[in-house]
């Protein structure tokens, strides 16, 4: 594509960039062109290689091949230091500064002034004031950066950039933890800085902000650019379809969507005579991560979350585990208002929950087979009533042969199985408690075919024995076939709820990009 409006020289380069990790290929040629004055917004789903692209261009990552060209000067940062002493300065989701120390005292960590050979403290006190009040901001700067909201803290960050008189500005998932008005004081930072001719490389999943602040927007797609485009040119669903991969007949999905949305309500009616309600949330948000949402999941039924990367699905299933705490709202299940407070609140409910983070929240990988399929019972009935090594024994055996997994023994460490087996094995985890509503997020996700089929057909056959199932996955196909009913999720809200069958792999992205004026 052709981009008529663009300056003649970008203030930074990314040329045929190629990152190779033990048998991935991270990044592969992948090119992007930054210019002053403007927010160009890096998309794309996850393991798309945004990450790793930002990790190159500050220096985290040396690229196997290509050139970073940063004002007409190739440069090779070695570390985020040097990346910065070149004028790359990066903001990330998590604030990496000092909360105990004052605002004043992080912007010019390791460069206070002095005089006389000691910190001049009014003179850091006046240029800290002079740099925020540049982007709008009046606060004590003498105050504890905790006294400040997470907004607060990301434009400190935002002003060291300043301090050192950045060309480019890198903001990795900066709204992650942010409420509305908190997003809009950022953009507001964020369009002063373009208009002063400062080039912002914005890292988001959000649709609406994305197109709330950019002027440009680069698609990733397993580890490659898809393309360059002008905000202005992208239709949402566009933006969507080259996210997945998609190719949609626009004019004639919009019709369907419209089409079936009419229809879903009457359905759905008649799927509530088909099953009893089991949990009902109302209201459920969290500041951040999810505004408020309605959501019911009937006894014996499989309902999918769909939706992309960011768009509140995690967060909502964590609510309901009792993993987050909720804001506002309230949880009901089989008609009794419950507090689900923590992990244990959910699991006395008759609640499992089989997280996405296999490596970090999942599988203990130097424990065995048996001693990770018997944690979250262990967990149910107290560290005062130990299950007996022969039912643990007994357990083991029963769902290794249920559910085919492959290991030598039940005492072979889980972390030398296969991804699809240690994801057997959490599954079992929870089976063992006998839940009444199994979460499962992103179940299949980095298994190989044979093992997602084998999973997804044991958990439709716990939906025809009654139990109820939760499924999230970024896989929208797996999503529409396996479920009785899909609740749509965009920017931390719901999009739409439909029945099986009301929508297919076109219809269900204009769901997602809603409100898009060009589909």
């Amino acid at each position: 594509m052709t981009l008529s409006s663009a300056p003649q020289n970008p203030v930074l380069e990314l040329r045929g960039i190629s990152k190779a990790f033990t048998g991935v290929q991270a990044l592969n040629g992948v090119s992007l062109n930054l210019y002053p004055g403007e927010v160009h917004t890096l998309m794309g789903q996850n393991g798309a290689g945004k990450s790793t692209l930002i990790k190159v261009l500050t220096g985290v990552y040396a690229p196997d091949h290509g050139q970073i060209v940063l004002a007409g000067q190739a440069i090779q940062p070695q570390s985020t230091l040097d990346a910065q002493n070149h004028g790359i300065s990066t903001v990330y989701q998590e604030v990496n500064l000092c909360p105990n120390l004052s605002v004043a005292e992080n912007i010019f960590i390791g460069r206070y002034p002095r005089k006389f050979g000691r910190i001049d403290w009014a003179d850091m006190t006046k240029q800290a004031t002079e740099l925020l009040e540049r982007m709008q901001i009046r606060i004590d700067v003498t105050l504890p950066l905790a006294s400040y909201p997470l907004a607060i803290q990301q434009m400190v960050a935002i002003s060291r950039s300043l301090l050192v008189s950045a060309k480019v500005l890198i903001l990795d998932e900066p709204t992650s933890s942010l409420d509305e008005k908190e997003v809009d004081l950022l953009f507001s930072v964020l369009r002063g800085l373009r208009e002063q001719g400062m080039a912002i490389l914005f890292v988001t999943h959000f649709l609406d902000q994305t197109y709330a602040i950019s002027d440009r927007i680069t698609v990733m797609r397993n580890g490659e650019r898809e393309g360059e485009y002008l905000a202005a040119d992208l239709s949402r669903v566009d933006l969507v379809n080259k996210m997945v991969g998609a190719v949609v007949a626009t004019e004639a999905a919009g019709t369907a969507t419209r089409a079936d949305a009419a229809a879903a309500a009457g359905q759905a009616k008649a799927d509530g005579s088909r099953f009893q309600s089991f949990l009902r949330a109302v209201g459920l948000s969290r500041k951040g991560a999810l505004q408020p949402m309605d959501l019911e999941i009937r006894q014996g039924e499989l309902l999918g979350l769909a939706g992309l990367l960011g768009s509140g699905r995690t967060e909502a299933a964590r609510l309901l585990f009792g993993a987050d705490k909720a804001d506002s709202g309230t949880i009901t299940i089989e008609g009794k208002e419950r507090s689900l407070s923590t992990p244990r609140d959910a699991i006395a409910a008759g609640i499992g929950f089989c997280s996405e983070d296999r490596k970090h929240e999942g599988a203990i990988l130097e424990l065995s087979v048996r001693e990770n399929l018997i944690l979250a019972l262990q967990a149910r009935m107290g560290i005062m009533r130990a299950i007996p090594l022969k039912r643990q024994q007994q357990l083991a055996e029963e769902y290794v042969k249920a559910l085919g997994i492959k290991t030598a023994s039940i005492e072979t460490p889980i972390g030398s199985l296969s991804g699809g087996n240690q994801q057997k094995v959490l599954l079992a985890r929870w089976l063992v408690t006998d839940p009444k509503l199994l979460i499962l997020d992103e179940p299949t996700r980095g298994i190989d075919v044979r093992a997602k089929q084998e999973i997804m057909d044991y958990v439709s056959a716990l939906c025809k024995k009654g139990m109820s199932i939760l499924f999230i996955s970024s896989e929208l196909p797996e999503v529409l076939r396996v479920s009785d009913r899909i609740v749509v999720m965009r920017d931390r809200k719901t999009g739409g709820e439909y029945p099986r069958g009301a929508l297919d792999e076109t219809t269900v992205l204009h769901v997602i990009a809603a409100g898009d004026q060009h589909a």
